[in-house]
């Protein structure tokens, strides 16, 4: 009897992937807080070019957002709609 089955392993090995693929939110996290910050600092220095600077900040922080978006999308298929035991139980 083995020690772990095969479709032990594929879950246990999709939760790990899933957990990296969480980790990007980390980064994300960090870099939308580094824009905001510079953001303020450069309306603190051009208090005239408030409205642009809000723009191109917000704009790169919904590109930012995607990444996460997608990172959770993946995670959440990773644990909960796994294609890979699909694919196990066919076979």
């Amino acid at each position: 009897m083995p020690l772990v089955t095969p479709l032990a392993f594929v879950l246990g090995l999709s939760a790990i992937g899933a957990s990296f693929t969480m980790v990007a939110a980390i980064g994300i996290g960090l870099g939308q807080g580094y824009a905001a910050g510079k953001a303020v600092e450069s309306v603190a220095r051009q208090p005239e070019a408030k409205g642009d600077i809000l723009q191109t900040m917000l704009v790169g922080q919904a590109v930012a957002e995607t990444t996460g978006i997608f990172a959770f999308i993946i995670a959440m298929a990773l644990i909960f709609a796994n294609p890979f035991i699909s694919v196990m139980t066919a076979g």
